[in-house]
């Protein structure tokens, strides 16, 4: 009769004991797979946006502490204050001094129209003049801010044409190089 009692121990099997042998297994399971899905997705999101593929050959404690460097350091760029360009912020006090030189002129009863006319005409033209003149150094700016891929392979056929155009040609000089 022995046997008959151990048979039916076996076959009632609470619930916590079949949770405890069949369903955390399988719940812990499908938790780390969720884990290692999401950090797989953090790792070419941030592989994509710092523009290097370092990060996807780190294990996964690596990968976490690079990725909050790299968020870290986005949020301080963010907070930063940008300052204007050299050029942008003399252009706003020409301003304010060509406003500041009309005001006065208009105030002066002293001052012919002609004058008037002929200097604001004057510094008219030497603002487009500046505007004009700094116009290809933006176009340089925006073309060497732009972040180069890790995909490009480097060829003519990658780049603009009007980059071709600008890129300096190789001297040769005397320098060693060790390959």
């Amino acid at each position: 009769m022995a046997p008959q009692s151990s048979l039916n121990e076996t076959a009632f099997v609470s619930k916590t004991q079949h949770y405890l042998k069949v369903k955390k297994p399988l719940l812990e399971r499908q938790r780390r797979a969720r884990m290692n899905k999401c950090l797989d997705s953090l790792k070419t999101l941030v592989a994509e946006f710092q523009g290097d593929d370092a990060i996807l050959r780190m294990d996964k404690a690596e990968m976490l502490e690079e990725a909050l460097a790299f968020m870290r350091k986005e949020v301080v760029k963010q907070q930063a204050p940008v300052s204007p360009l050299p050029m942008d912020s003399f252009k706003n006090g020409y301003m304010n001094a060509v406003s500041e030189i009309s005001r006065v002129m208009a105030c002066a009863p002293a001052m012919s129209v002609e004058v008037g006319k002929t200097v604001m005409t004057h510094l008219g033209v030497e603002f487009q003049r500046m505007l004009q003149a700094d116009q290809p150094t933006q176009a340089q700016l925006e073309s060497s801010s732009r972040p180069i891929s890790p995909a490009s392979s480097g060829y003519h056929s990658d780049a603009d044409e009007s980059e071709a155009a600008v890129s300096p040609k190789p001297e040769s000089s005397s320098m060693w190089r060790p390959w």
